[in-house]
């Protein structure tokens, strides 16, 4: 069995993050949000992986995995020049995938169940798709599935009214039929050839399509909220504590924290679960819980908790604390001392700043 791994969207809602970083690049405890993906699917045995990039990021990507030898994988990019739908993405794949069964996961996903249950179960039932469903508060914003003996008999994409609760969360399983029906869809309102309408037609013409329900913890990191809630999950794993830098007097790390090699904690507080990635400073300041600090990162007379601060970035003399906040790679945050007292800004576009009153 092969893989595909979508990530050639652009991440619009993830903007300015996005303008310089694909959205599966962006670190989550410290590591590329793909790599979460990429390690569940290597443990379900599959090291042949595809990966859809778009002819901007590509390079991105293959400056981050190369060619997956380092990660014990084979990766092929594949390119996806224009976003015509998961359908589309699928189609292009052909050549790749050969006739071989495949399993399609969207890259900006996070999944806390395993991968090997699922395809064990594709491969016993001899279905011709397979898929992830769990029940959701909100079933307007999904493609949406109806269950019957444990087989789906309707899909459909984003439904005013929904049949049911159970969303489609992206992961899914096929075999080479599903390159038929992508051939007999057509784009839909939105432009684009939607993997739900394949599913659909693979299920009026009498192919097994079954799914598997998760009751666990999912996330689409497709907003700033999704990849602080995202980054506080993978820090609660966090089970013992590990410091490669130096802690110096007056300072204190509690709980479980991460402190990576060359990094320098003075006079400052740690309190875990946390991560800091190497040759970080941090100087008369406070780490909060739930915070990831990326490498090379300067932290002086400051408070931060519960948030994500990219690697280079500098902040100094910040007061109130920074709570609930994603800081970009190479940033610069600090106080003005000097009078006339103004706010000096340079704001990218789509920009978010909230300042307390």
């Amino acid at each position: 069995m092969k893989a595909i791994v979508l990530c050639a969207g652009k991440g619009t809602r993830l903007r300015p993050l996005t303008f310089t970083n694909a959205k599966p690049l962006i670190p989550i405890a410290n590591k590329p949000t793909i790599m979460y993906s990429l390690e569940k699917i290597k443990r379900a045995g599959i090291t042949e992986i595809g990966i859809i990039v778009n002819p901007d990021n590509k390079k991105d990507f293959e400056k981050v995995l190369g060619d997956g030898d380092d990660i014990g994988m084979q990766i092929t990019y594949i390119v996806q020049e224009n976003p015509k739908g998961l359908a589309h993405a699928v189609s292009i794949s052909q050549d790749f995938i050969g006739d071989d069964d495949f399993l399609m996961y969207l890259g900006d996903n996070l999944v806390n169940n395993d991968l090997e249950e699922f395809i064990h179960e594709f491969k016993n039932n001899k279905h011709d798709s397979f898929v992830l469903l769990t029940p959701v508060e909100d079933p307007t914003r999904f493609g949406i599935a109806v269950m019957k003996d444990s087989r789906i008999i309707k899909v459909v994409e984003k439904p005013k009214d929904p049949p049911s609760n159970l969303a489609i969360i992206g992961v899914y399983i096929f075999n080479s039929n599903i390159f038929e029906a992508i051939k007999n869809i057509k784009p839909s309102w939105r432009g684009e050839l939607e993997i739900t309408d394949a599913i659909q037609w693979l299920i009026a013409n009498n192919k097994n399509v079954g799914a598997h329900i998760i009751y666990g913890w999912w996330k689409d990191t497709g907003k700033p909220e999704d990849l602080i809630e995202a980054n506080r999950t993978v820090l609660e794993k966090i089970k013992s504590k590990s410091i490669e830098g130096n802690v110096y007097e007056n300072s204190t790390v509690t709980g479980n924290a991460i402190i990576g090699k060359g990094s320098k904690i003075m006079d400052s507080i740690i309190r875990g679960p946390a991560i800091i990635g190497e040759n970080t400073t941090i100087s008369n300041a406070y780490i909060g819980p739930y915070t990831s600090i990326g490498k090379e990162v300067n932290i002086e007379d400051s408070e931060i908790e519960n948030s994500i601060i990219l690697d280079g970035a500098s902040i100094t003399s910040i007061h109130p604390r920074i709570d609930y906040s994603i800081i970009g790679a190479n940033a610069n945050i600090m106080s003005m001392k000097k009078k006339p007292k103004s706010m000096r800004l340079v704001i990218g576009d789509y920009g978010k700043i909230e300042i307390p009153k």
